[in-house]
């Protein structure tokens, strides 16, 4: 795929482009493709199969929790694995209600453990694209997982969950007695963004919860918010949430507005 501000338009009498071509340097977006006599050039055709192939490669890859469990010990980070009650890939696409949902074993799994409650438990699970998930959650947490602890933060041991939905960090949360969940999971592919990870975090978790009692920081990657910065977003978030004892709608980034008001006084 074409970096923005680079083209793959030949200078052929063949194409014509666009009068707003120079645009293309400030976006990533398809725009000014310009035209064949009244189709799109070959090659941004082509470019646009290619983008579409790939977003479909990342909704059916395969999730490998035994990489990420070797990255993440690499890291002093302890992790476990556990499932969703989806039993394989096309299940979990065409069943999202399984996703949201701890399998009988794994609920199991997680009673044995010490029921010591926790400041936060933190859930990595493939959602719609696996490859975000391995691309991503690992340099996110390298950044975030020391700040936290240098915090004070009671951290629950990482859960890896297979074929999960965002819902299923509620019974996690609930079930390890945390008092925040954080879950990052694999978006759904855009045509140009197939390993974009999304990071859910929710104040009490428990069943019942709506995307309005969640925040979300999304479009993780190192072509939209890198991890790095998406890591010191949710250090802000996830403190501010822990001292108001909030989440959701409630809750905002307000750093801007502070700095502002900072400097104005």
């Amino acid at each position: 795929m074409n970096e923005p501000g680079t083209s793959s338009l030949q200078k052929t009498d063949a194409v014509h482009a666009d009068a707003w071509h120079q645009l293309r340097v400030f976006t990533a977006a398809r725009i000014a493709l310009g035209r064949s006599g009244g189709s799109l050039p070959t090659s941004e055709l082509l470019d646009f199969g290619l983008a579409h192939a790939r977003a479909r490669d990342a909704v059916h890859a395969e999730f490998e929790p035994e990489t990420l469990t070797r990255e993440l010990s690499e890291l002093g980070i302890p992790c476990a694995t556990i499932e969703s009650c989806a039993h394989d890939r096309w299940e979990y696409l065409r069943r999202p209600d399984l996703g949201r949902q701890l399998s009988d074993a794994s609920r199991e799994r997680l009673n044995n453990l010490s029921h010591a409650s926790c400041d936060l438990s933190i859930v990595i699970s493939d959602g719609l694209s696996a490859t975000a998930a391995h691309q991503q959650a690992v340099p996110l947490l390298k950044a975030l997982w020391p700040r936290l602890q240098r915090d004070g933060w009671n951290l629950a041991q990482v859960q890896l969950v297979r074929f999960g939905r965002v819902a299923i960090q509620d019974e996690i949360g609930k079930r390890l007695d945390a008092q925040l969940s954080l879950m990052l999971i694999g978006e759904r592919p855009g045509l140009g963004s197939p390993n974009s990870l999304g990071a859910y975090f929710v104040f009490q978790p428990q069943a019942g919860k709506t995307d309005a009692d969640r925040n979300c920081v999304s479009n993780i990657r190192k072509e939209g918010l890198s991890p790095e910065a998406a890591a010191e977003t949710l250090y802000y978030l996830l403190s501010q949430s822990r001292q108001r004892k909030l989440s959701g709608v409630q809750l905002k980034d307000d750093r801007m507005r502070l700095i502002s008001k900072s400097s104005s006084g």
